[in-house]
Formats: C-alpha cells, structure tokens, sequence
C-alpha cells in the first residue's frame, strides 16, 4: 500500500487546476528559489549543488522562452532579456559569481512581481465585468 504524501497531492493538484497565468507565476518562483539555494550553494562551496540548481533555473528561463508567442513586440523584448539571463546564469555557473546569481535573481523577481500585478489586475476586470460589482 503506498503512502500518500498530502504535501504532495496539493502540489500535483495546484499545478494541474492552475491557469496558464498562475503556471508561469509558478515557473518564476520556481526560478527564484533555486536561484537562491544556488547562491547559498556558492557560500557553501557545494559545486554540484550549485550546477544542479543553477541548471534547474537555467531550465525555467528556456520553458519561459519557448512560451513566448513572438507575433507580439513585447515577447520579443522579453526572449531578448530571457536569453541575457540565461546566459548570465550560465557565468554564474562558471565563475561561481554570487553577484550574477543576485543580478539574476532580481530580473526574475521583477517579472514575477509584474506578472502577479497583471493576473491581479485581470481577475479583477473579470469580477467588474462578471456584473459582481
């Protein structure tokens, strides 16, 4: 009989019930903390964490590239700052430079921080137009 983690369960059941909009805020906090556990990875001085983790938010940033829908201009500008960061993670990986890891870092909070805003702002547009207010 298996056991059945419930931590686990929620977290399947979040990512399959999400909206694409809460899937790519997914993908930026998923980015984020492994950002971060590879900069304490580097303090740490565990190089295989630090390649683990910087590879797996290297792996977020190219899943955020390839959802682009580049008919429009502003997915344009974004791959060109998706690929910038990608290629800065990978100096990081290199050099183990804490200071890229942390320029990184704060690119991916602010797409976070703005793609949050958005679905804010769109889910309170639908509520209005919902006839609620």
């Amino acid at each position: 009989m298996a056991v059945h983690n419930p931590y686990q369960a929620y977290q399947n059941n979040s990512v399959n019930t999400a909206s694409p909009g809460e899937l790519t805020l997914m993908l930026y906090n998923g980015c984020i903390k492994f950002i971060h556990q590879a900069k304490t990875a580097v303090e740490q001085k565990q190089i295989e964490a630090k390649n683990t983790n910087i590879q797996k938010a290297q792996k977020i940033i190219q899943e955020l590239m390839v959802t682009l829908n580049m008919d429009l201009e502003v997915s344009k500008n974004m791959m060109s700052l998706y690929d910038y960061m990608n290629r800065r993670l990978m100096e990081a990986n290199i050099n183990n430079d804490l200071a890229i890891l942390e320029e990184v870092e704060g690119l991916v909070t602010e797409f976070r921080d703005t793609w949050k805003q958005v679905i804010q702002t769109n889910r309170q547009k639908q509520f209005v137009q919902g006839g609620s207010i």
